[in-house]
């Protein structure tokens, strides 16, 4: 079993680069709805609307459950 530090030394990398690519495909979407440019914004997409309840998720330092298995049921509905 691996220890709290090594957990972190272990996946910190990977981890930091997933959510640099979350954080571009939703600077990527605004940029797509300002250069649209119609009175207000589009209705969100489900998929987007899952994302964002995936980040809520895994910003909860207590969750309620184990946090895969949350989001593997979220994105199950999308």
């Amino acid at each position: 079993m691996l220890t709290p530090k090594q957990v972190i030394d272990a996946y910190f990398l990977e981890a930091r680069h997933q959510l640099l690519e979350v954080a571009a495909l939703l600077d990527r979407y605004d940029a797509a709805v300002a250069r649209a440019g119609g009175p207000g914004r589009p209705e969100e997409d489900p998929r987007l609307a899952a994302l964002r309840e995936a980040l809520a998720v895994l910003a909860d330092r207590a969750p309620a459950g184990e946090r895969t298995v949350t989001l593997l049921e979220l994105f199950a509905k999308t």
